[in-house]
């Protein structure tokens, strides 16, 4: 059943050993570095049962109500409803959080989709996985991804140096598997479970490595350490920084010294053949929520800019509504790669609705590869003030709350509180430790930019344009080898060709 925000809390106050700034923490949702995340994960749960937005974070499947989020998506009608339900997330909290779940599920329905290369292994993992997934339906968990090793010296293997650098199976045993090594994972220390799986993406010729291991770790497992980053969380006063002491969402390595998983939680094992499955189709779905966020950001940073500009009479300028434009474009380009992955929806092989993966990859590469120009364009049109207005103790004190209400009030719509509180924002979002965490936490959170690449040149459809030249240039179907192409066979223009007349009518 779906679960409460105090369920939740209930949850992981399970005795984990975590550590951050040299501190043992006794309660991750008391403790000032992770409660402001804990807080609003809680707030996500109390909103399926919150009558204003209970509907759009709930789906009745079966005759039970799940969380949206967590739903199998069988139709675009249900990408759109976890469109709907992410945005109501980001709007209700008033910022963006990533690691909350609807952006980690969905990297499980990716095995979901390969039952029959696990099958190859073993029968019994395609049936562990159909069971999480049922399972992640029916509790609820705050669900967690766990990707990237310490790794050490990439130039050797990891046979030929400590081996617990790659997170590895020690010991198999009546009861599971004893795994041994370090992960690090956004959000772990305050989250349920995690999807363990290798980072390594060249196997060699080796088909049976112990490296090659994926499985569901319960977070309160024994043997588990997590050794936390420092948060932003309390450095400075909130009024300075609000975005860095509520959304910040802690990174912690954790470290595995001979845990066990239990046989059915594993997923894949020894089997080089399903790692490197699941590394090509890892973000097949869960990609979509992850651009989704950059869509949010945009917004941000168009409001901020624009609020400034508008304060001080900038927006008739030609060169601010060019820069305001650019912004803009970004925006849309991003909206027009989700909103297209939803229309040219893919069957994937385990019947799911698939987003379009070429629009979807080439969605997350456009986000993520211009958000640094973007951050830039929105600092200038904020103008200098966002890095040299005093604080808000400042603008509080009886002796320079004068001075600075006068050289900060425009007119009666924007006195210097509200001016404050803008460039207080703004310079959170674009100029802090928090905003450069942000930036490379998004380079880098699914896959680095060579990666994102990478799915793009395995998911677009190179037959159309080859199709088309083959055509306009005269060439014989020679030049293709074994297959002929026609035009019109890239996924657009299939689409257009059967999709768009149903559409019509």
């Amino acid at each position: 059943m779906i679960r409460t925000g105090e369920d939740y809390k209930n949850s992981i106050r399970d005795g984990r050993e975590v550590y951050v700034n040299g501190e043992k923490v006794a309660d991750v949702t008391t403790h000032p570095q992770f409660k402001p995340l804990v807080d609003i994960r809680a707030r996500i749960y109390d909103m399926a049962h919150d009558p204003a937005t209970r509907d759009v974070m709930t789906v009745t499947q079966d005759g039970e109500v799940n969380a949206m989020g967590n739903a199998l998506p069988y139709s675009q009608a249900d990408w759109w409803a976890k469109r709907r339900a992410t945005d109501a997330v980001l709007e209700d909290v008033g910022g963006i959080v990533t690691r909350v779940g609807d952006e980690t599920v969905g990297e499980m329905w990716s095995l979901f989709d390969g039952a029959d290369v696990l099958s190859e292994i073993d029968p019994q993992f395609a049936r562990n996985i159909e069971n999480h997934i049922n399972k992640v339906l029916k509790t609820d968990p705050f669900h967690v991804s766990a990707n990237t090793d310490p790794k050490g010296d990439r130039s050797k293997a990891p046979q030929d140096q400590d081996p617990d650098m790659l997170l590895h199976v020690v010991k198999e045993t009546d009861a599971g598997i004893i795994v041994r090594g370090a992960k690090y994972e956004t959000a772990a220390a305050y989250a349920n479970q995690a999807f363990t799986k290798p980072t390594i993406a060249n196997w060699g010729n080796d088909a049976l490595s112990d490296y090659a291991v994926g499985f569901i770790c319960d977070l309160g497992s024994p043997g588990l350490k997590f050794i936390c980053r420092t948060g932003f969380a309390g450095r400075a006063p909130a009024a300075d920084y609000p975005l860095a002491n509520k959304f910040d969402e802690v990174d912690t390595i954790v470290i595995f010294d001979n845990v066990l998983i239990p046989w059915e939680n594993v997923l894949f094992y020894r089997h080089t053949k399903a790692a490197t499955f699941i590394r090509a189709t890892l973000h097949r779905y869960s990609a979509f929520a992850f651009v989704q966020r950059n869509l949010k950001l945009a917004d941000m940073m168009i409001g901020a800019a624009l609020f400034n500009a508008r304060q001080t009479g900038l927006e008739k300028q030609q060169a601010v509504q060019e820069k305001l434009a650019t912004l803009a474009v970004y925006r849309e380009g991003i909206n027009a790669h989700l909103t297209g992955a939803i229309a040219l929806g893919e069957r994937s092989p385990a019947g799911l609705m698939m987003p379009n993966q070429s629009l979807l990859y080439t969605g997350r590469v456009l986000a993520c590869s211009q958000l640094h120009e973007m951050m830039h364009i929105a600092r200038e049109l904020c103008g200098g003030q966002i890095c040299v207005t005093p604080d808000a103790a400042s603008f509080a004190h009886p002796e320079t709350k004068p001075w600075l209400d006068k050289y900060y009030t425009i007119n009666d719509e924007w006195v210097a509180e509200d001016r404050r509180k803008l460039l207080a924002f703004a310079r959170d979002m674009l100029n802090s430790d928090y905003a450069g965490h942000r930036l490379t936490f998004q380079l880098f959170a699914q896959s680095p930019p060579f990666a994102h690449l990478a799915a793009v040149y395995r998911n677009f459809d190179w037959d159309g344009p080859l199709a088309f030249v083959k055509h306009a240039a005269g060439l014989s179907d020679k030049v293709m080898g074994k297959k002929t192409l026609t035009r019109g066979d890239s996924t657009i223009s299939r689409w257009f060709a059967t999709e768009a007349p149903k559409a019509a009518e």
